[in-house]
């Protein structure tokens, strides 16, 4: 597929959808003139959303950390995150007792907001899991490897409760050419050991971008053909916009590298419908 400018692709459409990890950011900081995109993005009057995978932190921890690197346009009404449909699900499902979840304190924010005890993983007793109800996946960080991981798989042995993956990532880039495990390769894993069918949240999830979009719609009203998705993930933000019905944009600024983002696109059979080398329009 042609490679096109940004800049051609984004002013054909009302609003975009934004992947954060390899589009806008990587763990260096914000892709270097991103900054740009937005500028013209408020100019052209398009509207933006940030629609992240990220569970580790709340919506509006995330939007800080836009801010503190001078994106004051991001604020927390911009942020859609995996999380928040976790915390949806908490408050309907799950009436009382404790949530055990695997990620950092920080990361609790979302099951502490349901007003259920959240417990972490590292701090749960195999010998006192009676009210423990249900299991969250929310961040790769801020527990041990071996013991915790085993003390999971033991959980779920032991008691038969719903588990969410609030962030199914498999990967995140870390730099232009090298990615870390995400905590939903982790699922996968304890999926695999368990044999659960765990409930899973956050793009490829059709109840993502629909959660999305009617965020959106509150709004502004933007019909489906006039918003675009942009991601580095064929897997995730590029096949869940194409199953949602909206287009789609693969950037190679992440998990998809430029030298064989071709190869990759015909190995899996996912087809954006733009490929751009980055989200800056410059």
């Amino acid at each position: 597929m042609e490679i096109k400018d940004f800049k051609h692709v984004v002013r054909n459409y009302d609003a975009v959808f934004f992947d954060a990890f390899g589009v806008l950011k990587n763990s260096s900081g914000m892709i270097p003139h991103i900054e740009k995109t937005f500028e013209y993005l408020i100019q052209n009057h398009i509207e933006f959303y940030i629609l992240t995978n990220d569970a580790s932190r709340g919506p509006k921890s995330l939007a800080q950390s836009y801010i503190d690197a001078g994106f004051t346009m991001i604020n927390e009404e911009k942020i859609i995150s995996s999380g928040m449909l976790a915390r949806e699900y908490l408050r309907t499902k799950v009436k009382d007792g404790k949530v055990a979840y695997l990620g950092t304190k920080q990361s609790a924010h979302y099951l502490e907001e349901t007003g259920l005890k959240a417990l972490s993983i590292a701090d749960l007793d195999l010998n006192n899991i009676a009210d423990v109800n249900a299991l969250v996946f929310l961040d790769d960080e801020g527990f041990d490897w071996r013991t915790d991981l085993n003390k999971l798989v033991n959980l779920l042995r032991l008691r038969n409760i719903p588990v969410m993956v609030a962030n199914t990532d498999r990967s995140y880039p870390v730099s232009d050419r090298m990615v870390a495990i995400a905590v939903g390769s982790i699922a996968d894993m304890v999926e695999k050991i368990t044999g659960r069918k765990f409930i899973k949240f956050g793009k490829p999830d059709s109840s993502m971008f629909i959660f999305a979009y009617e965020h959106t719609r509150m709004i502004k009203e933007i019909p489906k053909e006039r918003i675009l998705m942009v991601g580095d993930t064929l897997f995730t933000d590029i096949i869940g916009g194409n199953k949602f019905g909206i287009d789609t944009a693969l950037v190679l600024t992440g998990n998809t590298l430029a030298e064989n983002y071709q190869d990759r696109i015909k190995a899996m059979g996912i087809i954006p419908d733009h490929v751009c080398h980055s989200a800056v329009v410059y």
